[in-house]
């Protein structure tokens, strides 16, 4: 059996994406800027896929603009808000995605902003009072911290975080990439100034994302060379990637409920299983409470072994796909920069994020625990 359990990295395109895809790689091939019949069309369903964006997160069509990606939509957010305010001093946690942390640790290394990082607890909840305290010093900073978390699988409170933020007048980014198409985001309620959405996380195709930029806010573009994205991004649009994202989000929204009591269960039972068979396991972050995290995400920090740095690997020549951390560290040495960030965590506990998608079966989790518990069972053999 091959098992996929890394779906928090990216997931499978869905062949209704492709679908909606393909006509836009062969047939209507126009440039969207073009002003010929052929254009014409292209553009036309460039901009449908806008008013699909919108609709679907309850904001304007004037309000989202197409990136390459999440981490293009976080750098766009993050870096042209603070040269476009002006902005001296920003706030964010150690346990935020590479695309926000490293861009914000670049920019106070050149000395254009001052850093601070919120304090976390040892589930990795983000400590509001030190946020407020942080606030108060600072009034207007931008605040970045994403909604949930792609390796523990927090959830941040993003309603109190964003009254905060208004309360300060500070900006409020929060990079939504894990949440995009497996949660809700009523923008006329969200308290935000920008969120983001990469496709390839809910079923969508890869090199393809938007960032939502609040009708308050006027910030100048991040990439340029080009009057698209209506000024905002230069450069020809991924056109059947913007189709294929709308078509990946519209399908994600309508079958929300049914998917993730799907997922739900399928974590559920893991959980049950793995506490049950395997001694000593335990879940890092609030990836094992189901109300307060992903229900996409389970880290289980296992007993410690010998297994260590052959742990994944023995799991792969099994047929099994996981991460050691995040995605970006999948296939390197590096650690998990957010485990590392938890006070008290225990290092010589090897730590393994699954997560799950639509397409996964309890046939697979049972696979997976089982296979698990029999390499522990043959370590304790071989000593």
């Amino acid at each position: 059996m091959r098992v996929y359990f890394d779906n928090a990295a990216t997931t499978r395109l869905d062949p209704e994406v492709l679908e909606a895809m393909l006509p836009l790689m062969t047939e209507e091939f126009g440039n969207p800027s073009s002003i010929h019949s052929h254009g014409r069309k292209v553009r036309s369903a460039v901009e449908k896929a806008r008013k699909t964006v919108a609709t679907l997160l309850n904001t304007s069509p004037a309000e989202i603009f197409f990136t390459s990606g999440g981490t293009e939509a976080d750098n766009t957010a993050i870096r042209s808000s603070i040269a476009s305010y002006g902005l001296t001093h920003a706030i964010t946690s150690p346990l935020e995605h590479h695309a926000v942390l490293h861009t914000l640790e670049h920019l106070a290394h050149l000395g254009q902003v001052k850093l601070s990082l919120v304090n976390v607890d040892e589930q990795g909840r983000i400590d509001l009072t030190h946020l407020e305290d942080l606030l108060k010093t600072a009034p207007r900073s931008l605040v970045s911290l994403m909604h949930g978390n792609n390796e523990i699988g927090n959830l941040l409170d993003l309603e109190a975080v964003g009254s905060l933020c208004s309360q300060y007048n500070a900006v409020f980014h929060s990079d939504t990439v894990q949440t995009m198409g497996h949660y809700r985001h009523d923008l006329q309620k969200l308290p935000v100034d920008f969120i983001v959405g990469a496709a390839h996380k809910f079923h969508g195709p890869k090199g393809v994302g938007f960032l939502y930029v609040n009708a308050h806010n006027k910030i100048h573009p991040f990439i340029h060379g080009g009057a698209q994205e209506r000024n905002m991004r230069g450069g020809t649009e991924n056109v059947y990637g913007i189709v294929g994202l709308a078509k990946a989000l519209e399908i994600a929204y309508r079958d929300m409920d049914s998917h993730r009591t799907h997922i739900e269960n399928l974590k559920r039972r893991m959980i049950a299983q793995l506490t049950e068979k395997l001694d000593g396991v335990s879940f890092n972050g609030l990836s094992g409470d189901l109300q307060n995290s992903l229900y996409t995400v389970l880290n289980v920090s296992l007993p410690a072994s010998d297994l260590s740095d052959m742990l994944l690997f023995n799991l792969d020549i099994t047929g099994i796909s996981a991460s050691g951390g995040s995605a970006c560290s999948s296939g390197t040495n590096i650690g998990s920069h957010v485990l590392a960030a938890l006070p008290g965590l225990d290092p010589a506990r090897d730590a393994i994020r699954f997560s799950f998608g639509k397409y996964n079966t309890e046939a697979e989790v049972d696979f997976v625990v089982d296979t698990l518990v029999g390499l522990f069972q043959k370590e304790k053999q071989m000593l």
